[in-house]
């Protein structure tokens, strides 16, 4: 594999990740604060990183080898409540995100710039959800 294919290799896992924890974040939001206007703002995250996919699935497709991924035998650790579910998802999104960013600009600032805005919103998010789940 060409370096770019890794690079779109790279692309792929992230959004595959932040996509994967956005969801665990909007079902929280959603099913245990029930919490509208933060489960809309998660969805609307989670739909922005769905078009940036959409724009290059072929490359990301091509590009995936999950098959020999290393990380597929790394272990998850145990969840020990629902603080720690939550505070592990919004780093899952936030690290991913950051990784997005970061590799997009070398396709172009705009591209960067999609996803620190997600970044950021993820800050504001997640102190709101985690307070709201009443731990802190």
């Amino acid at each position: 594999m060409d370096n770019k294919q890794n690079i779109y290799r790279i692309l792929d896992a992230n959004i595959n990740r932040a996509r994967e924890g956005l969801r665990v974040l909007e079902d929280v939001a959603r099913f245990i604060l029930n919490d509208r206007k933060t489960t809309a703002r998660l969805r609307s995250c989670r739909h922005l990183l769905d078009q940036s996919a959409r724009e290059i699935y072929p490359q990301l497709l091509s590009a995936r080898d999950s098959g020999d991924d290393l990380g597929r035998t790394f272990k998850e650790p145990k969840r020990k409540d629902l603080l720690g579910l939550t505070a592990a998802n919004f780093k899952r999104v936030e690290e991913a995100v950051r990784v997005l960013e970061e590799f997009a600009k070398l396709f172009g600032a705009r591209q960067g710039s999609r996803f620190k805005k997600i970044r950021f919103t993820m800050y504001q998010v997640e102190k709101k959800l985690i307070q709201g789940i009443g731990i802190t």
